[in-house]
């Protein structure tokens, strides 16, 4: 599948892992032409077989997205539009990112607040660059409040008191302090942040498609239903991936390897990567 109609996102793929970075210029605004990329890119990847897992990151040092177009929100109407039924504005863009049967990551080194930060929050994972990833919610400063998602999956990740802190107080995240609360899963040195990412995708990337889209929609019922309910919902998902061939053929391969011995055991990554050979080799 070819990704060279579009404007603001320059679109790599290699092993299995679409490598996406931002570029609108002058300060990666998220504004409805972004918005609507990124949109269309969502619907071009969730058809994608050779694409698992997707990683986003910018083309400016400084910003992974500055924030919402300020300009579109302050020609609203004055008056409240009525309360809709379904979601709208950014809230189906983030969802189909959230629950895409793809991984989606983020690598971030600037700045992402207000509608930035809310897009990082639909992305499954979030990994900041030390002394360069800032991150928040200032939408308080200027009168109005998170409209894209923020108010909602904040407290699902940092819990209530925290939340309100982020959301009431407008501040900064720097990676430390949002590795703390739980808004990204780790800030690592800039140095190391682009090869643990890369290596994490591609590890991903290495797993089968359909094993992928079941853990993760695992993982999503944890935040959907009830603990006994979810039990359930794992225990039935848990027979599908068992039944898979690729899962099958993992298995049968694992245990023919003495897989399951002290020796192979202590050396998970070496057994890893001698079934990537073995499975090359096998094509």
């Amino acid at each position: 599948m070819k990704y060279n109609r579009f404007k603001l996102l320059k679109i790599r793929i290699d092993q299995g892992v679409a490598f996406v970075t931002i570029d609108n210029p002058p300060m990666n605004l998220l504004n409805m032409e972004l918005l609507g990329e990124l949109s269309r890119l969502q619907r071009k990847l969730a058809n994608d077989d050779d694409v698992r897992v997707i990683v986003f990151d910018s083309a400016d040092p400084d910003f992974f997205i500055a924030h919402f177009d300020v300009s579109s929100l302050a020609i609203l109407p004055d008056e409240a539009p009525p309360k809709s039924n379904q979601l709208t504005g950014m809230h189906p863009i983030c969802e189909a990112y959230r629950t895409m049967p793809k991984v989606s990551i983020a690598k971030l080194e600037g700045i992402a607040r207000g509608g930035g930060s809310e897009f990082l929050l639909s992305l499954d994972m979030r990994f900041g660059a030390i002394g360069k990833a800032i991150l928040g919610q200032p939408e308080i400063i200027v009168g109005i409040i998170p409209g894209g998602g923020g108010t909602q999956r904040l407290p699902r990740l940092m819990g209530r008191s925290r939340a309100m802190e982020a959301v009431l107080g407008g501040i900064d995240f720097s990676a430390e302090l949002a590795e703390r609360y739980g808004y990204i899963n780790r800030a690592l040195p800039q140095d190391e942040l682009t090869p643990f990412v890369e290596d994490l995708a591609y590890r991903i990337a290495s797993f089968p498609a359909e094993s992928i889209a079941i853990a993760k929609q695992a993982v999503l019922t944890a935040l959907e239903q009830p603990i006994v309910e979810g039990l359930i919902e794992e225990a039935y998902l848990f027979g599908k991936a068992c039944a898979l061939p690729a899962a099958k053929e993992r298995m049968n391969w694992f245990l023919q390897r003495d897989g399951q011995t002290r020796e192979k055991e202590l050396d998970e990554s070496g057994l890893l990567n001698e079934f990537k050979k073995w499975k090359s080799e096998n094509n």
